[in-house]
């Protein structure tokens, strides 16, 4: 199972887009900002998946502190049943003590060491900060790839950007994994 820290319309259909192209399945229904489901709702939805990996999508629209995405995060990462295999950190701007991540890919689509910002831009050093990425600090995800705005990089709607930014951000847990 793969995570993508972001849920709102324009990183569901990126994410729906890049489970096609990479031949994963997604979870629609994880869309949402914040992340209507639960963590045992999703598990359920995932042990029902055809087959593996499977994306899901988990989203806290900025709540202050532990959201219903980093919950539902959280629940999913720590189930006996389900082995994730990393997650897609989204940046945002927020005031949030954010994460570590392994590998960044950058607006351009390039392999970057150290984080990136909301516009995919990459910082020089510190955290990637992101509404639902501090709880990844607490749990045990094999690899962390940090992205800017899924569809949205750079201020601008674009789709199609994001679908490769996020293809690439997901081979690279792939490769690693």
């Amino acid at each position: 199972m793969i995570l993508l820290t972001d849920g709102d319309s324009a990183a569901r259909r990126v994410a729906e887009n890049v489970a096609q192209r990479l031949g994963l399945r997604c979870i629609s229904a994880s869309a949402g900002n914040p992340t209507p489901l639960s963590g045992p709702e999703l598990v359920a939805l995932i042990k029902q998946a055809v087959h593996d990996p499977v994306l899901v999508m988990v989203d806290d629209k900025g709540y202050p502190g532990t959201g219903p995405g980093e919950e539902a995060l959280a629940y999913i990462c720590r189930h006996p049943d389900i082995r994730v295999l990393g997650a897609v950190a989204v940046a945002s701007n927020t005031r949030a003590r954010g994460v570590e991540v392994d590998v960044s890919i950058d607006r351009e689509g390039r392999v970057r060491d150290g984080p990136v910002d909301k516009d995919g831009q990459p910082r020089r050093r510190g955290r990637l900060k992101g509404d639902t990425v501090d709880v990844l600090n607490r749990l045990s995800v094999p690899i962390i790839v940090g992205v800017g705005d899924p569809g949205k990089t750079g201020g601008e709607i674009d789709l199609e950007a994001g679908c490769e930014i996020t293809a690439r951000a997901i081979r690279q847990i792939l490769e690693r994994s």
